[in-house]
């Protein structure tokens, strides 16, 4: 056999093994991206218990309390690492309710962060099919982008429109904000070690709209930022849509 007949006899093996490295370095950049998502999960209730901000008066329901978010965190990143298989819990979610509990949930960091947080709701009695715990998480790192990347004034808001509830979340622009203007522990950390924010929490967002057959979309200028998450409304509803 000559040497090029021998070369050429190797390259099947050797492209199989780098198949193989390649498959499995794929396979753990994946899951190092889902625990960093699930962590960074339950990172956005702890925050709230941090703070001290009461829900109760604003979160009519048990499931919308912080500590239920973090147990739900916590049982998806258990979820991750352990391979546990089960289904999340969906059902119908009353989303006026969804979220008055999570603009209340963030009121004080809005506060010190020199913001004002605002809720206006025009949707009437809608409801959707989902995740009640992958909804709320959505809508907390949507509000907590505007309050950490956004302007002093953010309006979360709701309507109906072609069957769908469209939530809008927009800023008044990074130039509103003040100079006193106070950091997250998390913020402040990043900026003094260095190290980039990763955007978990909008790929949170993106496959928690994709999971509920919805549309989100991002538009950011120096005005103002707008997120807007859009839901089907459950079956019974989609004729309430204007």
């Amino acid at each position: 056999m000559t040497a090029l007949a021998q070369a050429l006899a190797g390259w099947p093996l050797a492209l199989s093994m780098a198949a193989t490295v390649l498959g499995q370095s794929l396979r753990a950049e994946r899951r190092r991206t889902a625990l960093n998502r699930a962590v960074h999960e339950l990172r956005r209730p702890l925050q709230v218990l941090a703070l001290g901000s009461g829900t109760r008066p604003l979160a009519v329901t048990a499931s919308d309390d912080p500590v239920q978010l973090a147990a739900a965190a916590l049982e998806r990143l258990d979820r991750e690492i352990n391979g546990d298989q089960t289904a999340p819990v969906w059902g119908r979610v009353e989303c006026r309710s969804l979220l008055r509990a999570a603009v209340g949930r963030w009121q004080a960091r809005a506060r010190i962060a020199e913001c004002s947080l605002e809720l206006r709701w025009n949707a009437g009695q809608a409801t959707v099919h989902g995740d009640r715990f992958a909804l709320a998480q959505a809508l907390d790192n949507l509000i907590v982008n505007a309050i950490e990347h956004g302007g002093s004034s953010i309006v979360v808001a709701a309507r109906l429109r072609d069957g769908r509830l469209r939530i809008a979340v927009a800023d008044s622009g990074r130039a509103s904000r003040s100079g006193s203007r106070r950091e997250s522990p998390a913020e402040s950390i990043a900026r003094l070690s260095g190290k980039r924010r990763h955007g978990h929490g909008l790929a949170v967002v993106r496959g928690v709209a994709s999971a509920h057959e919805g549309r989100f979309a991002l538009r950011r200028s120096e005005r103002g930022s707008l997120a807007v998450l859009e839901l089907p409304l459950a079956d019974d509803e989609t004729g309430l849509a204007a």
